[in-house]
Order: C-alpha cells, then sequence, then structure tokens
C-alpha cells in the first residue's frame, strides 16, 4: 500500500528544492522516493500554470507534453529578452541613429 503523505509534506519538499537542495538530497532527508518527489515536482508545474494534474494516464502524457512545450517556449522567449537587451546596448554605443 503506498504511503500517504499530507500537502504540507510535499510543499516542504518543494520548499527545498527551490532552496537549492538536490531531488537526491531531499529524498534521503525525507525518506522518499525520486519518483514519488518528481511527481509532486510535475503536479505543481502543471498547477503554476492552471492545470489541474490529470489521472488518466493519456491526460498525464498530454500534460507533460503541455508542460514539454511551455519550458521550450519560455527558454525561447528568454532568448529573445536578452537579445533585444543586447542589441538595444549596441545600438546605444553606436550613437543610436534612428531612421526618420
Amino acid at each position: 500500500m503506498p504511503k500517504i503523505y499530507t500537502d504540507e509534506f510535499k510543499q516542504s519538499a518543494l520548499e527545498l528544492l527551490d532552496d537549492g537542495m538536490t531531488q537526491k538530497q531531499v529524498c534521503a532527508d525525507l525518506g522518499i522516493s525520486k519518483s514519488a518527489l518528481q511527481a509532486w515536482v510535475r503536479d505543481s508545474r502543471l498547477r503554476e500554470h492552471g492545470l489541474e494534474p490529470a489521472t488518466e494516464p493519456d491526460e498525464s502524457r498530454a500534460q507533460a507534453a503541455a508542460l514539454k512545450r511551455i519550458r521550450e517556449l519560455e527558454r525561447e522567449n528568454k532568448i529573445l529578452r536578452e537579445a533585444a537587451a543586447y542589441l538595444s546596448q549596441a545600438n546605444l554605443k553606436l550613437g543610436g541613429n534612428h531612421p526618420k
């Protein structure tokens, strides 16, 4: 029979990860399995994006794919923001000639 953990316990484990501990350290310190911790992380990420974790395997796979795509888009946005900042700084250094 699987262990039942409270929401507070799960949140504590997630906070330890946010504080910089590795998953391996958190699992060892709290006596939990890596798969349980990874499921809690996945569920937390889903909730951050306004999704309720699925109970059906097909829906769960679709949500995992959606999370992957969200991460890709977030990385792309970060790169574009950094490029825009770099280019605007380069434009300032060159004198900022604006076409009229």
